[in-house]
């Protein structure tokens, strides 16, 4: 793709209303655009990145078995009275009225519709478990809305939510949603750590939340440095059983504010380990068992011919918010380089030509690689503009590709110059370029 042609509108300068590099970035490469307040359109650049995340969620979830069902976003409120959660919510629901006079509500979560939906659907406990799971657009009217998507009022959500018959089958569920959230955050190229957290106005009493350090950071986390040694050994995910998974973080002492326990956590943990920092919540789970099914009714038929309502669970993963999460991650701010993980790069790599007014070969080799990279399912941009070399690499460090091949004076031949971002120039060939991007493409 021409950057010409492309509807990437890039800004000279940071906004002065946005105060983390996430706001700052995603303004500045236009890859979003307020509409009002806390409420933001998704422009090409976000919308493509976004929708990479959406796809590597979706995966991990239907890895699991995990089935995908796509709820509205605008809920009746009968079955939040139900629930006894429609007045207890607070003022970050949006309630409305139809034309009927009727109660609706802009869904801020799902659990009252989803069991709606497996009350009517599933009576026998030879049918379980289910889990069932969708992406969709979420609403809570914040009080104050602000750092852009990270803590915005319309958002994009995975929620999923699991149907068990017993506690210990439940928390089989549970696990499993823990190990998919790992492998998520590990292909996004994220260290997120478990963390036992509050349940908040969902309930229950079993909950993690999964967190990434970040000085923007709105959760304080309390924990044991050693807990990052367990999620920078790979195999503790793929080799482990799933009880042992969960164990092995259970072992070091990690909390956010709301679970703090400062003598518990200058016993447990030596003065040395002890981690006292803010991190990003990107992801949340929950067990709370009966909590919605018994006031709302959702049993199934035990042998024998009794009925027990069914243990339920809810996971959900901030889909937007993750963009902003891999910014706050990953953007060099001081040098304004931001590099995307692959898996998600909007582009994956950048075609630099250095302008001559007498002289398009530069562009037209650009072009020929191009055709290379089309048939090896690579996706490039080129910097077709007529702006000077300095402007070029500035604006490609800001968008993020994670390779860059610049084509000027020592472009000689076969050998191209290709670098990753942030590490050395490399003079090889456009053989080796594919490789590599390849390689790289593949362990995700």
């Amino acid at each position: 793709m021409y950057l010409t042609k492309s509807f990437i509108p890039i800004l000279k300068n940071n906004p002065s209303e946005a105060k983390i590099k996430s706001h700052q970035l995603m303004l500045r490469v236009g890859m979003i655009k307020q509409s009002s307040a806390g409420i933001y359109s998704w422009l090409p650049l976000g919308f493509k990145v976004m929708k990479k995340i959406e796809k590597i969620v979706r995966e991990e979830q239907n890895r699991i078995g995990v089935q995908e069902i796509l709820m509205p976003t605008i809920q009746s409120s009968e079955i939040w009275k139900e629930s006894g959660r429609y007045e207890d919510y607070g003022e970050e629901m949006l309630r409305i009225k139809d034309r009927q006079g009727r109660e609706m509500l802009y869904g801020p979560t799902n659990e009252e519709l989803v069991t709606d939906i497996f009350r009517t659907s599933v009576k026998s406990y030879k049918s379980l478990p289910q889990l069932l799971y969708h992406i969709q657009w979420k609403f809570r009217d914040e009080v104050r809305p602000r750092f852009g998507i990270m803590r915005c009022r319309e958002f994009y959500m995975k929620d999923a939510y699991s149907f068990d018959i017993s506690d210990e089958e439940a928390l089989f569920s549970y696990n499993k949603f823990f190990l998919s959230y790992l492998r998520t955050f590990r292909r996004l190229s994220l260290t997120a750590i478990p963390m036992a957290a509050d349940t908040g106005p969902i309930g229950g009493n079993l909950s993690h939340e999964f967190i990434i350090l970040a000085d923007t950071g709105e959760s304080k986390i309390f924990t044991d440095k050693d807990i990052f040694k367990v999620s920078s050994d790979n195999t503790k995910v793929e080799k482990k059983s799933l009880d042992e998974l969960r164990k092995e973080y259970e072992k070091f002492y990690a909390v956010t504010d709301e679970k703090f326990n400062k003598k518990e956590f200058e016993n447990q943990v030596p003065e040395e380990n002890r981690l006292i920092t803010k991190g990003i919540e990107v992801g949340h789970i929950f067990y709370f068992g009966d909590k919605y099914s018994k006031p709302m009714g959702a049993s199934v038929d035990l042998p024998g011919g009794k009925k027990d309502f069914v243990k339920m669970g809810s996971y959900g993963v901030g889909v937007s918010r993750l963009v902003g999460a891999i910014i706050e991650a990953k953007y060099d701010n001081q040098n304004e380089v931001m590099k995307w993980p692959i898996s998600v790069a909007p582009f994956d790599i950048s075609l630099i030509p250095m302008n001559n007014k007498n002289d398009n070969s530069a562009l037209e080799k650009a072009n020929n690689i191009n055709n290379e990279f089309i048939k090896n399912d690579i996706e490039a941009i080129i910097d077709d503009t007529d702006e000077n070399f300095s402007s070029k690499i500035k604006k490609m460090n800001l968008i993020g590709a994670p390779f860059q091949i610049i084509i000027g004076k020592k472009t000689e031949g076969d050998l191209l110059e290709f670098k990753e971002i942030g590490l050395e120039t490399k003079r090889i060939k456009l053989e080796e370029v594919i490789k590599i991007i390849k390689k790289e493409k593949a362990k995700n």
